[in-house]
């Protein structure tokens, strides 16, 4: 059941006041013996709670409706709960007392704007009750809320014909940028991760940097990283998301390779070297996060059949259900089982080049042959299908309908910027790498005003 958080010694203490002067009212309005020294004429109820508690000849109400006056004597107007595992939201309303009627209206409400089944161990709840009525009546419920995510809200409310209705509430946010480099010492995750970037920023400069960095083969112990990226923050500091990484550098065996965002006049960004190159190559080299090169391209022993052949791709070792990236635009040409290969994905990227994924476990919902994907959609999952032993990514790259090697094959890039779109892009350039230097320390960070109309000013 819900576990209520009670006010501490403080409330306490002011509630025994509280119910200490209210017993000396019961005494003097039920006919005991005042206290020596004590006022003649009884002290009205008036006096603690004004036109709340009491009105002449209600005595007897208000005294049956203690536990409304102990709520508010103890400051539990406004009650915070949490729900544990197993609980509904009805369980946690139940749990303080709400009338089986006003629980299911409340549920219901929700409804509209949020499914209660997706509340989850541990969620805060804050529930506020009405102080007591001039009647003395027993206090009714009047709102419930929780956030449901950072900045993001859920507030069931009491209307005044007693109806609830349910809101979404996002908080006030501000837009600010955050720097952060390190020098990566085992992994780049966890030197990143050290220095307090977001798992969504990492996963972000990881998919920017496979088109030429082999996460596996390429990284050394005292290689380097920078980065420097937006994000919307609540007024209390909490970051809710990232719009843009506007910097990203990493620095390999002492070469450096860094990109630059630049805002295009579609409101989208593209990334590009100090020379106006687009990081977006034609494939990826990688289309698996988090995965390591378990087998490389060339001849081997193979583990099943026990004799050497040509392994015509490479294989990414990585848990079952790992999602699987479309390494480029393309069309599905073949989707099915297809032998040793197991479960089978390949995709055309032109005329000259297609991809392939072998062993999946599943495919994406909804994909077909001849379906269109983007660069980075998720066509799959790792599996084990097939002539397999154990989970993994086998991965090749085709060109002229041969396999070649996906780690060592080049590819153009996709789109160079020239004339005024490159002078445009050369003033970004300059005007980012004085805001990555203001900002100092990793872990500073600036607010900007508006940084969308920002953006607009660099270009212009």
């Amino acid at each position: 059941m819900a576990r209520a958080h009670r006010p501490g010694t403080f409330l306490c203490g002011c509630a025994g006041s509280v119910i200490g002067a209210f017993t000396a009212v019961l005494i003097s309005t039920t006919g005991y013996s005042a206290l020596p020294g004590a006022p003649e004429q009884p002290l009205s109820i008036s006096d603690f709670q004004p036109e709340t508690l009491y009105q002449d000849g209600d005595v007897e109400n208000w005294k049956s409706n203690m536990t409304g006056v102990l709520r508010a004597a103890m400051g539990l107007a406004v009650e915070n709960v949490s729900m544990n595992k197993g609980d509904t939201l009805a369980d946690v309303l139940s749990s303080v007392g709400i009338d089986n009627t006003t629980t299911f209206n409340v549920v219901q409400a929700m409804h509209d704007v949020f499914n209660p089944r997706h509340l989850r161990a541990g969620q805060e709840l804050q529930l506020v009750f009405d102080a007591l009525g001039a009647n003395g009546e027993p206090v009714a419920l009047s709102e419930v809320s929780l956030e449901i995510a950072t900045g993001q809200s859920i507030l069931v409310k009491r209307d005044y014909d007693g109806n609830f209705t349910a809101s979404e509430i996002l908080a006030e946010t501000h837009s600010e940028f955050a720097r952060a480099t390190g020098t990566i010492s085992s992994s780049l995750y966890e030197s990143a991760v050290a220095e307090g970037v977001p798992l969504d920023v990492l996963t972000a400069m990881v998919r920017l940097f496979s088109y030429d960095v082999d996460f596996q083969r390429d990284i050394r112990p005292g290689d380097g990283f920078a980065l420097m990226y937006e994000q919307e923050v609540t007024d209390d500091g909490r970051p809710v998301r990232t719009t843009a990484i506007h910097l990203a550098e990493m620095t390999l065996r002492g070469k450096p390779l860094k990109f630059y965002a630049f805002q295009h006049d579609d409101g989208e960004f593209g990334y590009y070297n100090e020379k106006g190159e687009g990081v977006r190559k034609a494939l990826m080299r990688t289309p698996v996060n988090g995965a390591r090169l378990t087998s490389t391209f060339g001849s081997r022993k193979h583990p099943i059949l026990g004799y050497t052949r040509m392994h015509k791709g490479v294989d990414f070792g990585a848990a079952t259900g790992t999602p699987i990236m479309a390494a480029g635009d393309g069309v599905i040409e073949k989707r099915g089982r297809w032998g040793s290969y197991g479960n089978y994905i390949r995709i055309r990227h032109g005329s000259n080049y297609s991809t392939a994924y072998a062993h999946l476990s599943r495919y994406a919902r909804g994909l077909s042959v001849g379906d269109r994907v983007k660069q980075g959609d998720i066509i799959g999952y790792v599996g084990a299908t097939g002539g397999a032993t154990g989970p993994h990514l086998h991965y090749e790259i085709l060109h002229n309908k041969a396999q070649v090697n996906p780690m060592t094959v080049k590819f153009p890039a996709s789109k160079k910027l020239n004339g005024t779109e490159l002078a445009q892009f050369q003033d970004v350039r300059a005007n980012t790498e004085r805001k990555f230097a203001s900002l100092g320390a990793p872990s500073d960070v600036a607010m900007i005003e508006d940084s969308a109309e920002e953006a607009k000013n660099d270009q212009n």
